[in-house]
């Protein structure tokens, strides 16, 4: 988690300094484009790893995750000349960035909490929110590194710097990230893997649940992301955050930006990553209490009305560290929910179900692909096109969050309704074994037949 939805949480740190200096007069839109390609390939080959996963393959994925994002990363800092003003070459940092490591993360993303999860019964959700956490600790640690080691040795080399941490954890992962050895027994292995169906469980759409889940989740990164990707740009358009002036001309600062009381923009993002943790450890802890759907429906309810109120009116620094902290925490919450949502949608006790969470997650998170896709493009398209005007993102992604939680409470009822019919259909047949082994049971009218209700 901390090379895949991690490098995506610190990408608005990348996207600032192409703006900035590698790709000056670049539209956002474009620079959105770079991590919403990354985060929608991660999501797009969820479905192709989820079901890799289950079928066992979990030392391939993981292998092959480490050797793209490793390639990948080096290779950004090949790409852009010197690394100086103006030298950056925008096709080759897509390809990079956002293609090649965008790859190699989907391989790391379904397959980080589903190997934590094999372990884990009662606390499945708690523990999928300690694994999520590697994510924030990401954005906090690259957005800082990237922009410290820059000040000192340049771009590429720094680029270089983060692909080195980022090689040697993933071969950590790669080492000690084992299954629950009790689970190998429901490693489903088809017989050919040319057939569709065997990506795609059609029992899945058959669950009401499950498709408002999915619908929820579209919603969520059509304006989750469009945050991260533009909180750097708009704490300077306000005035609230600058960029430094760095020896060797790597950096430069914005003619309106205030330096008096501001605060370095990284430090917004590093610091709204951070927070995160809380929310992910603290949300998970209480899934295992109330509900994993429960909980997630609430947090992003209450994440939409944080950027629609506290993000519109954060007109000084304080303000602004304020709504990083607390709309960090919530946003940690929101998206690393997703899987222990599925999972409490499958039934956390039921094993032969869990076997296909994999399977599920992949569909869920492959369907929302082309939101995750879309979303910060037309958030950056809306910031340009009116302006340099960022109320729009803020509307867009408020509304779109709100949306989110609103499909979550339809999938909640729909699960309930599915709960209690299983509970009604167990305690039937529960009673009519009763009935039917009972001395006096020619003397009891049936309650199975066909012109009787249960």
């Amino acid at each position: 988690m901390f090379n895949s939805w991690g490098w995506v949480n610190a990408y608005g740190t990348y996207a600032s300094y192409y703006n900035q200096h590698l790709l000056p007069g670049t539209s956002i839109t474009l620079l959105s484009l770079v991590g919403a390609s990354s985060s929608s390939l991660v999501l797009l080959l969820s479905i192709v790893a989820g079901r890799l996963l289950d079928a066992g393959y979990r030392l391939r994925l993981l292998v092959t995750g480490t050797i793209l994002t490793s390639v990948g990363t080096f290779s950004l800092s090949a790409v852009n000349g010197e690394g100086r003003y103006g030298q950056g070459n925008y096709s080759l940092i897509w390809l990079t960035q956002g293609l090649i490591t965008g790859v190699g993360m989907a391989c790391f993303f379904v397959s980080a909490s589903q190997i934590a999860a094999t372990w884990f019964t009662k606390r499945k959700g708690f523990a999928i929110g300690v694994v999520a956490s590697g994510a924030s600790i990401a954005g906090l640690v690259y957005p800082i590194m990237t922009k410290f080691l820059i000040t000192l040795i340049g771009f590429n080399q720094t680029v270089r710097c983060v692909a080195a941490l980022l090689t040697a954890t993933s071969i950590l992962a790669v080492l000690i990230a084992r299954p629950n050895p009790a689970a190998e027994i429901n490693h489903r292995k088809p017989d050919t893997w040319t057939n569709p169906r065997v990506f795609v469980d059609k029992n899945a759409y058959k669950s009401a649940s499950f498709c408002w889940l999915t619908a929820a989740i579209c919603f969520l990164f059509f304006g989750f992301y469009a945050v991260f990707f533009n909180l750097e740009e708009w704490a300077a358009h306000e005035g609230l955050g600058f960029r430094d002036e760095t020896p060797g001309g790597f950096d430069i600062a914005l003619p309106h930006e205030v330096k008096d009381d501001a605060i370095r923009v990284f430090y917004l993002l590093s610091i709204m990553n951070g927070a995160s943790t809380v929310g992910r450890l603290g949300s998970s802890y209480l899934c295992d209490h109330f509900g994993a759907l429960n909980v997630h429906a609430v947090v992003t309810f209450i994440a939409s009305l944080l950027i629609l109120v506290m993000w519109t009116t954060a007109k000084t620094v304080p303000h602004a560290i304020a709504f990083v902290v607390v709309f960090g925490a919530f946003s940690g919450s929101v998206i690393g929910l997703p899987p222990a949502s599925v999972a409490d949608i499958l039934g956390k006790s039921n094993p032969e179900a869990q076997a296909h969470l994999g399977q599920w997650v992949g569909m869920m998170y492959s369907t929302a692909a082309v939101f995750a896709l879309t979303g910060p493009v037309i958030a950056g398209y809306l910031i340009t096109a009116y302006g340099q005007n960022f109320l729009t993102v803020q509307l867009w992604s408020g509304f779109c969050l709100l949306l989110s939680s609103l499909c979550m409470s339809v999938a909640i009822f729909y699960r309930e309704r599915t709960s209690a019919r299983q509970w009604a259909t167990q305690k039937a047949k529960k009673f009519n074994i009763s009935l039917s082994s009972s001395p006096e049971k020619s003397r009891v009218p049936s309650v199975t037949g066909e012109n009787n209700v249960v």
